[in-house]
């Protein structure tokens, strides 16, 4: 089909819109207010403006080859090997073109994984072609460290040829030490076993790469994206300089080091940061006096945006997750089954995680367009600026002697911190929402089958010799899933939750919106929220109150009613008894009125919705 000129006269006619008309249109709505209210900020403070201009001059970043879709790597960490190799076989016939799998005691097993010995392995891997073009992803720690050996040794007794199996031997000692807070060894004491097992996997002819600066260990700890990235150029500085002082060239060095990175919901963060990676490491490229190439970029979808409650909604995050991750120029992507965070997934949960990759890959042709994000105001900006605050935290972390020594000086550990108690309290006040966990319960949600599994025991791993702060992994919904867990147990041990009275006042017009706002509010802490047809005497309010058994009520209607009828309707539950009674709002000048009349807390958006809600189980109790 042509196009003519002619068709195209619509768009012709308008004059085309400058950022001038945009921002006269924007400062009419803002009616006074500064225009920095439309500016947001990321953890790590980067701006982000409401509007961008479209980049002038800008190229491609170097990832993928053109066209080319990443790997669809599917989890493999099921404790019974037998299990295990159904599992992995399924996947393969059914779409998947690669296995992570995930070793006992590795990070990012969360509480399962595969047994780490010979046998075990042997029967994980009966009947798949390791040489037909599947790719291998190990994911070991320290107990597990020997999986790596036993999988290079099943290749040799197999006959097959190491450099026809692309396996991804995921070595990485130094992300356990963050993790664990604790080595038995001193760096110099890790490096030689470290590189003599990477020499050994190579000269047994396998193509590698050996090393994995993983910074799933900063993200899982609640982290920031330019914390993460300086870890992993840290890490992946670390162990270059440990295999170029073993006697490898560095030549040769550069293809035995790959990163992986953390992906979740937030799409253009997720987006920049894979970009940046790649710059940054083609930097690290240039000062080694290397030609820089292509980084082996591998991703997981995050742990901590996993929800206990409400899991479906799971899907739509790792759906976002791997959407950016793989536009972002990921090499391969293992997606975290919804329900992991309950358990180990059942088939359904692994099929959804599979499948999510291939409409993306197969229907929405993701992989088509190489670096589709380039030349995008917003997102070459915000790659630009994950860049320079990851190289200064880089620096700082050599200065301190690298990524050992900066663990051991708990300097890493100070910074993640930090983010992690602003993110916290951004989820505690619900500025950043979790759906079904912070926000839009659901008290009576059916039961989510995931799979009845005996973890593997491992023996301890050394003496802890070297001691420092851990960063061991979290989930978000976490405070929230504990307080909807207790009214579990309540319910189960007497028939009931905790319950409040939503108190309206008026008509549906004046307390619809803020009774539903206190529902949503009070059920994210397992309370549940008894609806009422709306009250204008007093009399009648108190009466209803003492029939409905609940300890506590909650004010909710519009200020003007407030006005009018908050402080009779809170003395006539406060004579009813009300252990305690909230307001669903600001309470403005109202407030010590209010108070008098027996109103405790006020609810309201931005407030410590946590807080309030452990104070109102502390009554209950």
């Amino acid at each position: 089909m042509t196009t003519t000129k002619d068709e195209l006269r619509l768009a012709a006619d308008f004059a085309p819109a400058t950022y001038d008309d945009w921002r006269k249109l924007v400062d009419g709505v803002l009616k006074g207010a500064p225009f920095e209210k439309l500016i947001g900020k990321t953890a790590d403070g980067l701006k982000i403006d409401p509007i961008y201009p479209r980049a002038k001059g800008a190229t491609p970043v170097a990832a993928r080859h053109a066209a080319a879709p990443w790997q669809i790597m599917q989890r493999i960490d099921h404790p019974d090997a037998k299990q295990a190799n159904a599992q992995a076989r399924h996947d393969l016939e059914n779409g998947a073109t690669g296995l992570t799998l995930v070793f006992a005691g590795a990070n990012g097993a969360y509480g399962f994984g595969l047994e780490p010995t010979a046998e075990a392995i042997e029967q994980v891997l009966d009947g798949i072609y390791l040489d037909a073009g599947i790719a291998i992803e190990l994911q070991i720690g320290p107990q597990s460290r020997m999986a790596a050996i036993h999988v290079a040794e099943y290749v040799k007794r197999k006959g097959l040829s190491p450099a026809a199996c692309a396996i991804r031997f995921g070595l990485d000692p130094l992300g356990a030490c963050a993790v664990w807070g604790s080595s038995p060894y001193s760096w110099p004491e890790i490096v030689p076993a470290a590189t003599g097992a990477i020499k050994g996997l190579a000269a047994m002819g396998f193509k590698g790469p050996f090393a994995a600066a993983d910074g799933r260990v900063i993200h899982d700890a609640g982290g920031s994206d330019v914390q993460e990235l300086a870890f992993v150029l840290a890490s992946g500085v670390a162990y270059l300089r440990a295999i170029e002082q073993a006697g490898v060239t560095l030549e040769d060095a550069q293809g035995m080091v790959y990163a992986r990175l953390s992906a979740d919901a937030d799409q253009f963060l997720t987006l920049a940061k894979f970009r940046a990676l790649r710059l940054l490491w083609a930097r690290i490229e240039q000062a080694c006096g290397l030609t820089p190439k292509p980084l082996y970029v591998a991703a997981d979808t995050a742990w901590r945006m996993l929800t206990q409650r409400d899991p479906y909604v799971n899907m739509l995050r790792a759906t976002m997750a791997t959407f950016s991750a793989g536009l972002g120029g990921a090499n391969a992507i293992t997606l975290l089954p919804h329900t992991l965070a309950l358990g180990l997934p059942d088939p359904f949960a692994r099929r959804a995680a599979r499948n999510t990759q291939l409409v993306l890959l197969e229907e929405s042709n993701l992989a088509k367009v190489s670096d589709p994000a380039a030349g995008s105001g917003g997102i070459e900006t915000l790659t630009k600026q994950l860049c320079e605050a990851a190289w200064a935290l880089f620096q700082e972390i050599e200065k301190a002697g690298g990524l050992f020594a900066s663990l051991a000086q708990n300097l890493i550990q100070r910074k993640v911190a930090a983010t992690r108690a602003v993110r916290e309290a951004n989820i505690a006040k619900r500025r950043d929402v979790l759906t079904g966990a912070s926000e839009f319960p659901n008290l009576h949600e059916a039961e989510v089958a995931v799979l009845d599994a005996k973890p593997v025991t491992l023996a301890p791993y050394g003496e802890a010799r070297f001691k420092f702060d851990a960063l061991p992994p979290m989930r978000l919904a976490a405070p929230f899933e504990a307080l909807r867990d207790k009214s579990d147990t309540r319910l189960k041990s007497t028939g009931a939750r905790p319950r409040i009275f939503l108190a309206n006042l008026g008509t549906p017009t004046n307390f619809t919106a803020r009774a539903a706002f206190a529902k949503s509010f009070f059920e994210t802490g397992g309370i549940e929220a008894l609806d009422t047809p709306g009250f204008t005497e007093p009399a009648a309010l108190a009466a209803a109150f003492k029939a409905s058994g609940a300890a506590a009520a909650c004010l909710c209607s519009s200020d003007r009613v407030y006005a009018a009828h908050a402080e009779a309707a809170a003395k006539a539950l406060q004579a009813a008894d009300a252990k305690h009674i909230y307001l669903a709002g600001r309470p403005g000048g109202q407030e010590a009125g209010l108070r008098a009349a027996g109103v405790g807390d006020f609810i309201f958006a931005g407030g410590d919705a946590l807080a309030t809600l452990q104070e109102a189980w502390r009554r209950m109790e």
